[in-house]
């Protein structure tokens, strides 16, 4: 199996954004020696807890940093985009980095209307212009436009022979239908959504549809992990990551808080109750208790990877998470790893054993 990372470039409370991004560059590097197969960037705008608003630059940064883990994007918000630009950014990110460049695409509108309008320079944007979007996007990559389409003597430059892998990260079974039907990779955000992952992932193999990029179906699905060398430890690490997670579900502040700001807050029964929901969406404990947790869901979801996300507050904490796990897995003297995983026809649903 394979685990990698989905950074978002979270601000700490009391920090800055050009720290958050330097620190994602030094984690990038690091996961790199520790044996991580790719580090993924998200994107966000309008936001003063997320600092990357702009991935294939922060790609190219990271890239430059590091000599042979893969980069991408966790992942560009097409809707906002045109096909032709992202495919040319992305094609010349993969020009300077050939063989490690990852093209993840998301269907999020990037926020309020306001956010929206204001990244499409005022003009409406169609979410359900997005299947198109995404068949344009990989024309331009592949040189492959229909032949009746009106940009199809358009090519996106600069001509390259290693084109970036693309997957489409969703939350359900319509963008994972998106995914197969194009013959592009498929990330689940159990991150995001605990509940859809399986029916959606089995979508995905059952309807999908060999490309010119990619021959079987590949999946990943993306977690938060907070790891510690004790259970105690984790529990007070991922204080941090429940009280930000509470608050952007409800709109408030998105900087990751202290501990000890989590300590003095009034929490109410409402707000107990969500932090307790969205533990479903995290792995939190010791490298034991996190490896048994990953090869559950392992087996549930039927994948070979997994990114791992991290939102605790202490830089040092967080880079010692993503070690303890690495050393749990032996990623650095291994590769792959062999677990026990039950394969399955695609076409079968898929079951938790």
């Amino acid at each position: 199996m394979k685990l990698s990372v989905l950074d978002q470039s979270p601000i700490s409370r009391g920090s800055t954004a050009q720290e958050a991004l330097n620190h994602t560059v030094e984690l990038a590097k690091i996961t790199e020696q520790l044996g991580y197969y790719r580090y993924w960037i998200a994107e966000h705008h309008s936001t003063n807890g997320l600092a990357a608003t702009a991935p294939e630059l922060l790609i190219g940064q990271v890239a430059a940093h590091t000599n042979e883990i893969r980069v991408g994007s966790g992942g560009v918000l097409l809707p906002q985009y045109s096909p032709l630009k992202v495919a040319e950014n992305f094609k010349m990110l993969s020009a300077f980095y050939p063989g490690r460049i990852d093209l993840g695409i998301g269907r999020s509108p990037g926020g309020p209307e306001k956010v929206r309008l204001a990244l499409t320079d005022g003009k409406s944007s169609n979410l359900g212009s997005f299947p198109r979007q995404l068949k344009d996007l990989q024309g331009f990559l592949h040189n492959s436009l229909d032949q009746d389409h009106p940009y199809r003597t358009v090519k996106a430059g600069p001509r390259v022979e290693a084109v970036p892998d693309m997957w489409v990260l969703g939350l359900s079974e319509r963008s994972a239908k998106h995914a197969a039907s194009l013959g592009i990779g498929f990330t689940y955000g159990h991150f995001i959504n605990p509940n859809q992952g399986i029916k959606a992932i089995n979508e995905y193999r059952k309807r999908f549809k060999p490309s010119t990029g990619l021959s079987q179906p590949q999946t990943n699905v993306c977690i938060f992990v907070v790891c510690a060398d004790t259970q105690d430890e984790a529990e007070e690490l991922a204080l941090s990551q429940d009280l930000w997670l509470l608050n952007v579900g409800k709109g408030r502040d998105t900087v990751v808080p202290s501990i000890n700001e989590v300590r003095q807050r009034a929490l109410n029964e409402e707000d107990i109750h969500v932090m307790k929901e969205n533990r479903k969406r995290a792995i939190i404990g010791t490298p034991a208790q996190v490896k048994e947790q990953l090869i559950k869901y392992i087996n549930m979801y039927q994948v070979d990877e997994f990114l791992i996300i991290t939102h605790i507050d202490d830089f040092d904490a967080k880079v010692r998470s993503y070690q303890l796990i690495a050393e749990a897995f032996s990623l650095s003297h291994n590769k792959y790893i062999i677990l026990p995983i039950m394969v399955k026809i695609y076409s079968m649903d898929l079951t938790i054993k």
